[in-house]
């Protein structure tokens, strides 16, 4: 086949290292390989945002972006915006007992920024 590349099957070989480990080891070494790729990215997420990573974030939540926009712009006015604004959805929400989109809308129409700004910065303004 002209234009594919031929992949070598090493399956037996990269198997090496499982193959005597028992399911729940398995699992164990796979959440610690996961880890080990996902660790520099949370630190990395922790250092480095922007209003529009924020927005996208907040997008992925399920928001709109005429939603989305107020929400990071509230988050931005209240120095917030290093704390992830889908975590301050979210902390909104889990605080409240109350849906992720009702805790969203809140913040947009100005609400519970007041909490956001307790939970993140125990109480200081």
């Amino acid at each position: 086949m002209k234009g594919y590349l031929k992949r070598d099957d090493d399956f037996q070989t990269r198997r090496k290292d499982l193959v005597n480990l028992t399911d729940e080891e398995i699992k164990a070494k796979f959440w610690q390989l996961a880890e080990t790729l996902v660790d520099p990215l949370l630190d990395l997420a922790k250092t480095h945002t922007s209003p529009a990573v924020e927005r996208s974030i907040v997008l992925r939540m399920g928001f709109s972006s005429l939603e989305a926009k107020p929400i990071v712009d509230g988050a931005i006015e209240r120095g917030l915006i290093g704390k992830g604004v889908g975590n301050i959805i979210y902390r909104v929400s889990k605080k409240n007992n109350i849906s992720i989109r009702q805790a969203g809308l809140e913040l947009m129409e100005g609400k519970r920024w007041d909490e956001a700004i307790e939970i993140f910065k125990g109480g200081q303004k």
